[in-house]
């Protein structure tokens, strides 16, 4: 099929949602500008140059390669997204950061290389259920490989532990199964085994039991989880109707906890108000729609379940983030994508886009 432009409704809307990303982004960090100047620094220039800069010539690169590239060489991805992640259990390698192996030190450059087994794994399930096609509903080439799949990746995630991450990959894996055609109640028994996983894990891991008790009762822990959303609540519901006005918040100067990463909707909402925070929320909305768009399109089955893994990659993690942050779920380590801070998750976000670009490029004409 001869290649066309990229979808410019997508483009525009990527950009959009990159550039109004990182001006909250810049608004929020003035708080850790204010208390301290040098590590604003260097997290602003990770923001700005490893993951802005870099990131969208890493989108501009893929979306000039065709994405059935990525098809070959599916399992050498994947292999290579394994070894990377395990790295970081590597004494001069990896290190801890808030209590969390996640991290690697290369040359002087830290990354997490969690983000980058996420696209790892959608583009070698993709690959995987586009090949077995109609045994899919199988138990041999449907469930089991799926399940296996989780298993490694789990058993990786969860001694970092990186839970969040995992839950992640795993609805993405989800997204992927049953669009490909996969039973409902293998998705179910797979979604209880999680849940069972993470129910006996958080009697074990403290930082677990205790998202969950703050959840249920914010007000009787105060001094860590509880506070956060105490004062996330108090962010948002100080912005109002129309907010305060852009650089405006309060609360990230001195109370609202990680206001450039995880409490970043918060900022936004003090900032921007119910309208600015709804209008977020619709953006997101319309990506999904935009991108499910694309994947209907598809030329072929791995381009639609490589849409359909990197848009639900991006939209779990950012509505798992508001919903945390208003309440309604226990508090994530997640990140609100195209906002908060992380350079490397904005470099394989930009990255990714770039991949459904190309998609878009060889879709089936409406």
């Amino acid at each position: 099929m001869k290649s066309k432009k990229a979808d410019r409704i997508f483009l525009m809307t990527i950009i959009f949602l990159t550039i109004f990303g990182f001006s909250v982004f810049a608004s929020a960090s003035l708080g850790l500008l204010a208390r301290d100047g040098a590590r604003f620094s260097g997290i602003a220039f990770n923001q700005s140059f490893f993951g802005l800069f870099l990131g969208s010539i890493a989108c501009f690169v893929l979306s000039k390669i065709h994405y059935r590239l990525f098809r070959k060489y599916a399992l050498h991805i994947f292999i290579a997204g394994i070894i990377l992640t395990l790295l970081v259990f590597a004494p001069k390698l990896g290190f801890t950061l808030n209590g969390a192996r996640r991290w690697l030190s290369i040359g002087g450059i830290s990354f997490q290389p969690t983000e980058f087994l996420k696209i790892a794994f959608v583009i070698y399930f993709a690959a995987w259920l586009s090949g077995v096609k109609e045994k899919i509903a199988t138990y041999r080439y449907g469930f089991l490989p799926f399940l296996a799949l989780i298993a490694v990746i789990g058993a990786i995630m969860l001694k970092q532990p990186d839970t969040d991450g995992l839950i992640v990959i795993a609805m993405a894996g989800f997204g992927i199964f049953i669009t490909a055609g996969g039973r409902w109640k293998d998705i179910l028994v797979l979604i209880l085994g999680l849940l069972t996983v993470i129910a006996v894990m958080a009697f074990f891991r403290p930082y677990l039991m205790n998202r969950f008790l703050t959840f249920f009762n914010p007000a009787a822990n105060s001094s860590s989880s509880g506070y956060q959303i105490q004062q996330s609540l108090i962010a948002i519901g100080s912005g109002e109707m129309f907010g305060r006005g852009f650089g405006q918040s309060v609360q990230k100067f001195k109370f609202l906890p990680e206001s450039m990463s995880d409490s970043i909707f918060a900022v936004a909402s003090e900032e921007f108000g119910f309208v600015g925070s709804f209008f977020i929320i619709l953006l997101f909305v319309f990506f999904v729609f935009r991108g499910f768009k694309i994947a209907l399109k598809s030329p072929d089955m791995f381009g639609g379940l490589l849409v359909v893994g990197i848009v639900i990659l991006v939209v779990s993690q950012s509505f798992i983030n508001i919903a945390s942050m208003l309440g309604v779920i226990p508090l994530s380590g997640l990140p609100l994508v195209f906002f908060s801070q992380g350079g490397t998750a904005m470099f394989f976000t930009l990255a990714e886009m770039g991949i459904i670009l190309n998609v878009s490029k060889h879709g089936k004409s409406a």
